[in-house]
């Protein structure tokens, strides 16, 4: 399975579970927006200049699984083109937002679980363990889908627990960019805008951790996004200098 072709992984996911609530032009809608955000995110991040950097004892590279990732909703739109194709598995959510935004992404090669910290979190968490077991990344966009903005919510440490992985973590810093005026200050990169991926130390759950542990562990989660976003939001403007050359994909 870990070899299968994007296209395949796509077309062996399980098919999208949850309400089929959407009246017609709420359909019409979510078409246009699909539509327009693929077209957008394709356009821009095809101009995107991109540096990765790491903390000592973070991922090295991009293509690096697999592991329990966790990010801010706020840099999901440079974080779906610089992903593309990898096979990622991501939580989704049944609001309407979480529909368009698992239809855009399932057109760059991601593989939508739908499930969130409301409903149905214990199915969404299973078919993302099998997602692991199976060799894939798994990702977590840790304050969505509705915030409140860059607060960690449960999940990752508790797959990071059961399966043995590493969390990993990262923040998308745009050296140019439109900010949305949304509960994530969304950002929309400009063209051709320097961008710096900082990953963070991996972190490491052991097995037989209480639920108490998990708490600080959390809070171990917590520190590392903070620290990863103020390093790429701060140094963006350094993409594809000595110091953070641009990065070439496998």
């Amino acid at each position: 399975m870990a070899d299968a072709t994007p296209r395949e992984i796509i077309a062996s996911a399980e098919p999208e579970s949850g309400p089929r609530r959407w009246t017609l032009r709420q359909r019409i809608v979510l078409s246009l927006i699909v539509a327009f955000g693929t077209l957008v995110i394709r356009l821009i991040g095809w101009t995107l200049r991109i540096a990765v950097s790491s903390e000592e004892g973070g991922q090295q590279t991009l293509e690096q699984r697999p592991l329990v990732a966790s990010f801010w909703h706020s840099c999901i739109i440079p974080s779906t083109y610089i992903w593309r194709d990898m096979g990622i598995r991501v939580m989704s959510s049944f609001s309407y937002d979480g529909e368009y935004m698992g239809r855009i992404i399932r057109k760059f090669g991601f593989v939508p679980v739908k499930g969130s910290s409301s409903r149905n979190p214990i199915r969404a968490l299973l078919g993302l363990r099998r997602a692991l077991e199976q060799g894939w990344t798994v990702a977590f966009t840790l304050d969505g889908p509705r915030g409140p903005r860059h607060k960690v919510k449960v999940g990752p440490t508790g797959l990071g627990r059961s399966t043995g992985l590493a969390l990993t973590m990262f923040h998308v810093g745009v050296e140019k960019g439109w900010t949305l005026n949304s509960w994530d200050r969304m950002v929309i990169p400009k063209p051709f805008s320097r961008v710096l991926v900082r990953f963070g130390k991996l972190i490491y759950v052991p097995t037989d951790a209480s639920d108490e542990d998990l708490a600080r562990y959390n809070q171990e989660l917590q520190a590392a996004l903070d620290r990863v976003c103020e390093f790429a939001e701060a140094n963006a403007s350094k993409a594809g200098t000595s110091e953070f050359p641009y990065y070439r994909r496998k």
